[in-house]
């Protein structure tokens, strides 16, 4: 017999393959994005300015993080907002399963949509565009895990402290377009301008750009990029626990 955890989590995967939105946007979208800046014939090239490397190689870092971003700042928050605002969090509060394993299953089932994109952008990425798989795995794995925390306890915050899903909404709407940014989505971190790149080294986006980027190279992230990546996951979890209301 299935557990009450799992109920749950099949029940939000089934819900979450009802929404076409957030399935092309996490799961198609950064690997679409990918391909069409890779058919660009002056982004296949390396380019000095760029320490040899090519602007599609600097790209792949970027969509993976926007699968993120998408995830935690679009996609997962109006779900919570109309289980709070509905008041099946607080109804759940009263039964054995608890309000706190929906939201578990809605951060595992939209984390694992992020995971099966972050594959598929890798894969065309080594496969169509020759790009190097990341040459410290562990290295990888660990800015990875820790961008993705930040970015889903990011999107917890923004739900936690809005007052309802309208203003929730607008905030992670307003909350996206610099994310993008200091992503590297307008721009590829390592061809914005050296003050602007060191400045915004401290944002969690950008120093997992980074710390991404030198795993490409064959490299182990610098110990100050995962340090503000680290700082930052860490932060905004437990903002996110301390402030996070049931309705």
């Amino acid at each position: 017999m299935p557990t009450r955890a799992t109920a749950v989590l099949r029940t939000e995967v089934r819900l979450f393959a009802r929404e076409p939105a957030s399935l092309f946007w996490i799961l198609v979208f950064p690997t679409a994005l990918l391909c069409v800046i890779g058919a660009i014939p002056d982004f296949r090239e390396p380019d000095p300015a760029l320490g040899g490397l090519r602007t599609i190689d600097l790209y792949l870092p970027t969509v993976i993080l926007l699968s993120m971003i998408m995830a935690s700042l679009m996609a997962m928050p109006p779900v919570v907002f109309a289980y709070r605002e509905s008041g099946v969090l607080r109804r759940l509060a009263t039964t054995p399963v608890g309000p706190a394993a929906v939201l578990g299953a809605q951060v595992l089932v939209h984390a694992v949509a992020v995971l099966v994109s972050s594959v598929m952008a890798l894969v065309v990425g080594w496969a169509v565009f020759d790009i190097e798989l990341p040459g410290s795995l562990l290295g990888y794995a660990l800015a990875y895990l820790l961008v993705l925390l930040a970015s889903f306890s990011l999107g917890a915050v923004v739900t936690a402290l809005s007052p309802n899903g309208r203003v929730g909404t607008a905030v992670g709407t307003i909350l996206f377009f610099p994310a993008m940014f200091t992503a590297g989505v307008y721009l590829p971190v390592r061809a914005m301008p050296d003050a602007l790149r060191e400045g915004l080294g401290y944002t969690p986006l950008t120093a997992a750009a980074e710390a991404m980027t030198e795993t490409l190279e064959g490299g182990f992230p610098g110990g100050q990029q995962l340090l503000v990546v680290a700082v930052w996951a860490a932060l905004l979890s437990l903002v996110a626990v301390r402030t996070f209301r049931w309705e």
